[in-house]
């Protein structure tokens, strides 16, 4: 069994269910669970979340499931029966914030509308984050990350110059989407502190206007300059030298060096110092307009030494650069684990596994190391005791498949 929540996190004291699936709205939640909130993660009585058979699953344990659920307590409960809706709303009554996910229309349709949920809970905020919003003509349209990427713009920017557009093997956008979500969450409680008398609200959360969010310059630029921004590989097209570059025992790294004085330090690391006032490369738009032939020497002295002597010059001039690290480089890296970024968190099943730790860190106020997403059911009788349900009551449920 897991342990009671506590936490002296900023969110301590809100209740979240969090009846979403797999991993947008779920994170956001989780989010809110690292700095305090009390979450319940409600699954059907199958456990047949998606999440729960996505890689890595190690003999049949769910790693990505326990880790990304981490600090919630789980019930399992069918509200699509007439029974399971009963005792969902009476349980929505105890909970400030109610996050789902599902496609527009869902919940009217198990008779969980919008008056039905304030009915129960007027001071209820409810979270609802699908692919493209509750309005407009693509609202019932199912979704997931690489759908959000892809619409959003965001995937039109990775990939090679003239070449296909690339997704990274990572749901980048779900991940965005959540914490679009765990501010709403964070926005909506702050706002019904400020006034007790205020209702509940009702937040529409579109994955794919959360990533847009993010590309300020984007449409601005194609419609005043006439510039369709698209891929351009490892190098930037917007600010230079920024690029991916390998040295001679071939070890891929990231380098920016866009204002002035760092570029002039590098001028000066590379043998150059004369770039550094040569009109083509002394300011951020000509190097730009000049990258090719800035490129070109870079890319030679890079190639010409091996990564540990350039590492050590680029360090000593105060250049940005870092290594491409893997998972192995991110668990050894002394830094890193110095600051603890990389928490264990304790699982009977499999022992402690690694997660990332929780950001933001508050100077004074510490926060637990959450515990393991939780198994189906697992706290059905604390949880659903709030409802007051009996023990009889929970053995009658669990025969119907309710719970």
């Amino acid at each position: 069994m897991n342990p009671p929540i506590s936490s002296n996190g900023a969110l301590h004291g809100v209740r979240i269910l969090d009846m979403a699936t797999v991993l947008a709205a779920p994170v956001g939640a989780t989010l809110c669970a690292d700095h305090g909130a009390e979450v319940v993660k409600l699954e059907l009585p199958d456990g047949s979340d998606a999440l729960r058979a996505l890689q890595p699953v190690k003999d049949g344990a769910p790693l990505w499931w326990k880790v990304a659920n981490r600090g919630k307590r789980g019930i399992t409960l069918d509200v699509r029966q007439p029974e399971g809706r009963e005792v969902f709303l009476k349980l929505i009554a105890r909970f400030d914030v109610l996050v789902e996910n599902f496609r527009t229309g869902t919940l009217d349709r198990w008779g969980l509308d919008l008056a039905t949920l304030r009915r129960a809970n007027p001071r209820l905020i409810v979270i609802r984050l699908t692919g493209f919003g509750q309005t407009g003509p693509y609202a019932a349209r199912p979704g997931f990350a690489r759908i959000f990427e892809a619409m959003s713009g965001f995937t039109n920017l990775t990939g090679e110059k003239d070449g296909t557009p690339l997704h990274s093997n990572y749901p980048v956008g779900d991940y965005v989407a959540g914490l679009f979500c765990a501010f709403s969450i964070a926005m909506e409680v702050a706002r019904l502190r400020g006034d007790p008398s205020m209702p509940g609200t009702e937040v529409d959360l579109s994955a794919t206007e959360a990533l847009l969010r993010l590309l300020d310059p984007l449409a601005v630029e194609y419609e005043q300059m006439g510039t369709i921004r698209g891929p351009a590989g490892n190098q930037a097209s917007y600010t230079a030298p920024s690029n991916m570059y390998r040295s001679r025992d071939g070890i891929h790294f990231s380098l920016v060096a866009s204002s002035n004085p760092i570029f002039k330090r590098l001028c000066q690391i590379v043998g150059q110092p004369g770039m550094a006032t040569d009109p083509r490369f002394s300011t951020n738009p000509q190097r730009v307009k000049h990258v090719d032939e800035l490129e070109k020497v870079l890319v030679a002295w890079f190639q010409a030494h091996d990564f540990e002597e350039l590492a050590r010059h680029l360090e000593q001039g105060g250049i940005p650069f870092s290594k491409v690290y893997t998972v192995r480089d991110i668990l050894q890296d002394p830094h890193l684990k110095e600051r603890e970024a990389i928490v264990y968190l304790h699982d009977a099943e499999c022992g402690p596994l690694p997660a990332p730790c929780i950001v933001p860190r508050v100077a004074g106020h510490p926060l637990p190391v959450p515990f393991i997403g939780p198994t189906p059911g697992e706290h059905n009788e604390e949880v659903f005791a709030l409802a007051g349900l009996t023990a009889g009551d929970m053995r009658r449920l669990k025969a119907q498949n309710v719970i």
